[in-house]
């Protein structure tokens, strides 16, 4: 008859999974409900939250080896090698994600006709340019469009750079019957405490 193997000792932690646990890192509390490790939970207490992920990938593994039920290492290392992959797999998705809807709201203020009316009064002022030194470009603009049919506002801001100075245009403009026009434009200056208003080309 062939004696069975002895029961693994989960009081001690082996030297080869003692390390570093992706997975535990990266996914935290949905790792440590998987791995019977509740003190991931922790993650939800404000400042907690912060630090537990860390705390997680250092001692994961040893909380793991302790709290779990493992065939041997091997069957150890192979589970917390596929919470390792899925936690890469979902980080770089949410990555991708929050990247494609960031790119998209930028490239749909950027392209906006809001956006290329307010540019092109900026680079006609007289003033503007002066202040701020020719060429100037333009930053990342920030704000909100809304259109409905024929009719829209937008209301944006983005940082303007020339040869001489820095600063920020203020931009609010409204669609109606399809045309869009400028309702305010205010360019501030780093620096300086007046607002050039190039809607009257004057200082407010």
């Amino acid at each position: 008859m062939i004696a069975s193997p002895p029961p693994l000792d989960r009081t001690v932690v082996p030297a080869e999974i003692d390390r570093w646990n992706w997975g535990a890192f990266l996914l935290n509390w949905i790792w440590g409900v998987g791995n019977n490790t509740f003190i991931a939970l922790l993650t939800f207490i404000p400042l907690f939250g912060l630090v537990m992920p860390f705390v997680l990938g250092a001692k994961g593994s040893a909380w793991a080896w302790r709290n779990g039920r493992w065939d041997s290492v091997e069957h150890f290392k192979r589970v917390q090698r596929r919470w390792a992959i899925w936690g890469a797999v979902i980080w770089v998705g949410a990555i991708v994600l929050f990247g494609g809807l960031f790119g998209g709201v930028f490239y749909a203020l950027r392209s906006s006709e809001a956006y290329h009316l307010a540019v092109s009064r900026l680079q006609a002022n007289t003033e503007a340019m002066s202040a701020l030194g020719a060429p100037i470009s333009t930053g990342f603009p920030s704000g909100e469009i809304s259109t409905k049919n024929t009719s829209g506002e937008a209301k944006l801001n983005f940082s303007v750079t020339g040869t001489k100075a820095k600063g920020e245009l203020q931009v609010e403009a409204v669609k109606k019957d399809g045309v869009w026009s400028l309702k305010m434009l205010k360019l501030k200056i780093d620096g300086r405490d007046d607002v050039i208003d190039l809607l009257k080309e004057s200082r407010v």
